[in-house]
């Protein structure tokens, strides 16, 4: 049995240039998120979303017959859908981000990030981040007074992306057609689910929040935090749309507001 001294020495390095190894590069970051800059004097504070209290919810359950999913062999994996996984704690869990196709992106173009929603490309430069050279692409959002310097390496995993399709956006208005689908679930659930949704950065998602919490004349009034969401993808809708067609977004906001009246 080795006596203490003999497992102290193994220990201490056999050599000294083994105890002189330097440790080993840190390997370069995966994003860098540039904070948004203190708002000038003269701007309007960001009004704080208070989180909704939970409630019981006697609305409608959704009827739709649900859809069995298939096995596939040799063991492989389905992608997950719109439904959000539940994490142990209960806390809903995002949906994967879906990764966006591979896109060029030049100075100027509209863009979605899935989080912040339309940016504007302001420049693509190559700076150096400890001590790693990285291509980045500077994105500016006007309305938050807030830059995101995203990697052009990382920017399809991140979930970067260029404006919607006239086609694209078209389904999405077909979305707000359909009848709202509503879980007999408490609303604290509902929305966490509804948030992640708008998170997603996917404009068929962010319609169904729209469809699921929009209310016609003779319809119940919505509560203060249900206000909230449905004022944030309302939101998220009416940038795209007005990016897409060259206008601001408040007559985006208009032009979605006049389609919701034409819904039964």
């Amino acid at each position: 049995m080795p006596t203490k001294s003999a497992a102290a020495k193994k220990l201490v390095p056999e050599t000294a240039a083994e105890a002189a190894k330097p440790e080993d590069t840190a390997p370069p970051p995966a994003a860098i998120v540039t904070e948004a800059p203190e708002p000038a004097p003269d701007a309007a504070p960001i009004a704080a979303v208070t989180p909704a209290e939970p409630e019981e919810d006697d609305e409608e359950e959704d009827d739709t017959p649900a859809r069995a999913t298939p096995t596939r062999p040799n063991g492989g994996h389905h992608m997950m859908g719109r439904s959000q996984a539940i994490a142990p704690g209960g806390r809903i869990m995002p949906p994967p981000r879906a990764m966006a196709k591979a896109e060029i992106f030049e100075e100027g173009d509209h863009v979605v990030y899935p989080t912040h929603g339309v940016g504007k490309v302001e420049r693509i430069a190559t700076e150096e981040i400890a001590g790693h050279k990285l291509e980045l692409i500077h994105i500016t959002f006007e309305e938050n007074r807030m830059t995101l310097r995203v990697p052009v390496a990382k920017a399809r995993t991140a979930g970067l992306r260029k404006l919607a399709t006239r086609k694209m956006f078209d389904e999405a208005l077909n979305v707000l057609r359909g009848r709202a689908r509503i879980k007999r679930t408490m609303w604290s659930r509902r929305a966490q689910e509804y948030e992640a949704k708008i998170n997603s950065g996917d404009p068929l998602a962010i319609a169904e929040v729209v469809r699921d919490l929009h209310r016609n004349a003779g319809q119940p009034d919505q509560s203060f935090s249900e206000r909230q969401i449905y004022e944030a993808a309302m939101d998220r809708l009416a940038a795209e749309l007005g990016a897409l067609d060259r206008i601001d977004k408040a007559a985006a906001a208009v032009k979605l507001a006049e389609f919701l009246k034409t819904v039964v």
